[in-house]
């Protein structure tokens, strides 16, 4: 019998090498261990949170707005569940021009005065929510009111916006603009009214967010309505629309 392992000169058969078998066995576990890291990567939420696509500042608002999903009423306006994000920028100069039968109202807004309402303005003004509306309310040697979409005086978005009081300008002429509501804090919405002679009992009470830069006069011809002694009374006068400038 040949014994084992033993030359045909009955010297010792070389060792095999193990290397290659490491070295197989090396990159198996490599394998592996790369698939787990894929797999474990890939997992919802495990995303980096800093992360997110860069995107103009107005896209960015807009996509959020659009996110609210505003619903149509019956009349066909649109509601909304809460207030728009930031959208303007508040070191910028925004103008309002609202258009009338008898001609066009420009209103320098007050950014730096009242942010969060011009803000708003500003948003539901794009939104093409005023286009069409009245003058629902419109009181001699007082004030003109519109932003009614239900054109009784109770009507508004669907949120209501903070207050934001000023003494840097006051109800001492005709031509500030500024946001309606009712008797309690943080109520307004969309209704907002423009002064046609100095009104300083309101001073400290409403938001005061602009100024008649150009035509007052139009402002002053507003046909009078009062739905508190005539809740009949034909509509008021149409807002056509309301555009907006930005510098």
């Amino acid at each position: 019998m040949s014994q084992p392992n033993r030359s045909k000169k009955g010297r010792p058969a070389p060792r095999q090498n193990s290397l290659p078998a490491v070295v197989s066995a090396f990159v198996v576990v490599m394998i592996f261990v790369g698939l787990g890291i894929m797999l474990a990567t890939n997992r919802p939420g495990t995303a980096e949170t800093g992360a997110m696509p860069t995107v103009e500042p107005f896209a960015t608002q807009a996509a959020v707005v659009a996110a609210t999903a505003p619903t149509v009423t019956a009349g066909g306006r649109k509601t909304y569940t809460a207030p728009p994000p930031m959208m303007i920028d508040p070191t910028k100069h925004y103008t309002a021009t609202i258009t009338t039968p008898r001609g066009d109202i420009v209103i320098k807004l007050r950014p730096d005065l009242a942010p969060q309402t011009v803000n708003n303005f500003v948003f539901l003004a794009r939104e093409g929510f005023y286009d069409g509306l009245t003058w629902h309310r419109v009181l001699p040697n007082f004030m003109a009111q519109g932003g009614d979409p239900t054109g009784t005086g109770r009507g508004g978005p669907g949120y209501t916006i903070p207050d934001e009081f000023t003494d840097k300008m006051l109800f001492d002429r005709p031509g500030i603009v500024a946001m309606a509501r009712p008797n309690q804090p943080n109520s307004a919405g969309s209704q907002f009214f423009i002064t046609t002679a100095p009104a300083p009992h309101l001073n400290g009470q409403y938001t005061i967010f602009g100024e008649v830069v150009e035509g007052q006069a139009i402002v002053n011809g507003i046909p009078l309505r009062d739905p508190d002694s005539d809740p009949n009374a034909p509509p008021g006068e149409q807002i056509v629309k309301i555009t907006i400038t930005e510098q």
